[in-house]
């Protein structure tokens, strides 16, 4: 049987030259987005999920539809470490080893299941051929054994590294929807221009209690096609003061450098959120921590948790930081873009407003934006109000982003609006939702639309696409 083409990727993934702590040396990085996984040694057999167990089975084009999709995996950021990947199911399930045997399983957020779901590329059997080593048992890949699945143990043989060699080729199911911009599990996306580029700075999701621990960049000339430029900022290496809850990362630019505001909590016991700059000489980092402490102490300001940092500056080059949940708060920047005088930080809190502000200024209007209710709720959603200055006042406008649920979306919200590259008035708005069809609260997904405006200047209610 001849072999299926590769497909041209919707995300460039970096090339992979690091080696994990007591794991395998990578091979070069794996193509992001959706693939099915052909055997080696066993031409027009591929890696297929069925009653829940990982099989090696033919698939042709006149298979059912359900086993084409049970033969269909994306490629995804790898769930226990970016250098390293995880294969969704078409239902949102994981590819997993549970007793040696591979299954496909709901991601349950918790360390020992993204270990179990995580697997890192090394070189198959021939050239263009990939194995897949388990992250938390490096001495065993991914083989077929009497066309079942299992994680075994490296054998230098031929059979062995035949049995356990995979071409990754065109899915059987492609994919016939908007999908995810980024494949995977990411949320609370910050949408930036720099230097003429889109740049996507979102919270790697997945884990759970939100407990994730580094930040990744993409960028991208036309928001469809993106390149991944790695983990840009790491709790656990670069920021003293945090350990984990690396949630809601903005980036500004000032000074010819770039600051990312970021919130951060640590393992230690201590479940109070802090805010934290870093700064780098470039959009993709790396960053570095630019105080050593941070930049908005939990219990600093009465009210509220110290998360969900964004920047606005003003045609006057002024920057104004805005933060929290339950109350909102805004601020000058110092013109270092790492102070400010805490005695001039103001509540701004509007009406059902929960958390996730976010500012911006259009035809001399000023827009405040929100995310209400919660997001574990799939009635999360973004609000918005407008005034006369960074500050306020602000007048309530309503919501403008919800759920479509007769489209399985759900849980719509800590969006960013950015305007387009070479056009006066084309705006985009960046959001997460539940990973259609099966995610939840901590299990998110980040998109993009349109956003437009009436004549007024008020904001036209966004509908979520697939």
């Amino acid at each position: 049987m001849r072999l299926r083409p590769l497909l041209a990727l919707s995300v460039v993934a970096i090339a992979a030259s690091v080696v994990a702590v007591d794991g395998p040396a990578h091979a070069a990085a794996l193509p992001i987005g959706a693939r099915s996984l052909e055997s080696v040694n066993q031409a027009g057999r591929y890696v297929r999920h069925l009653d829940g167990l990982g099989r090696l089975d033919p698939v042709t084009s006149t298979s059912t539809n359900q086993t084409r999709l049970d033969a269909t995996f994306t490629v995804v950021n790898g769930l226990a470490s970016p250098t390293c990947y995880s294969f969704q199911t078409r239902t949102g399930t994981f590819l997993r080893h549970r007793d040696y045997r591979l299954r496909v399983d709901p991601n349950t957020g918790d360390a020992a299941f993204r270990a179990d779901a995580t697997f890192c590329a090394v070189d198959g059997s021939v050239s263009g051929s990939t194995a897949l080593a388990s992250y938390n048992y490096p001495a065993r890949r991914i083989r077929h054994r009497d066309f079942a699945l299992w994680l075994d143990t490296y054998q230098d043989t031929a059979e062995f590294r035949a049995d356990s060699s995979f071409r990754l080729v065109a899915p059987w199911a492609p994919v016939t929807t908007k999908g995810p911009v980024i494949p995977g599990l990411f949320a609370d996306p910050h949408l930036a221009v720099f230097n003429g580029r889109y740049y996507l700075y979102p919270t790697t999701d997945g884990y759970a209690s939100w407990a994730g621990t580094y930040y990744k960049a993409f960028s991208s000339t036309d928001l469809v096609n993106w390149t991944d430029h790695g983990v840009i900022l790491d709790h656990g290496p670069d920021v003293s003061w945090a350990d984990d809850s690396a949630w809601a990362p903005a980036v500004a630019s000032a000074n010819g450098r770039y600051y990312l505001y970021f919130s951060g909590g640590a393992a230690s016991g201590n479940t109070a959120k802090q805010l934290g700059v870093a700064v780098a000489d470039s959009p993709t980092g790396p960053f570095r921590d630019a105080l050593g402490r941070p930049l908005v102490r939990s219990g600093q300001f009465s009210g509220g948790q110290a998360i969900d940092p964004m920047v606005f500056t003003d045609d006057d080059g002024q920057s104004y930081l805005y933060w929290g949940q339950g109350v909102a708060r805004a601020v000058r920047l110092n013109a270092d873009m790492t102070s400010f005088d805490a005695t001039q930080a103001r509540v701004v809190t509007p009406s059902g407003y929960n958390e996730a502000p976010f500012v911006f200024k259009r035809n001399g209007l000023y827009y405040f934006m929100w995310s209400e209710n919660d997001t574990r709720s799939e009635d999360y959603r973004v609000a918005y109000a407008t005034g006369p200055s960074p500050l306020g006042p602000w007048t309530r406008r309503g919501v403008v982003l919800q759920k479509r649920l007769e489209a399985g979306i759900k849980g719509t919200g800590h969006h960013s609006v950015v305007r387009g590259l070479g056009s006066s008035d084309t705006w985009h708005i960046a959001y997460h939702r539940f990973a259609v069809p099966a995610g939840n609260g901590t299990n998110r997904e980040t998109t993009i639309d349109r956003m437009e405006f009436n004549a007024d200047g008020t904001i036209r209610p966004v509908v979520p696409t697939l």
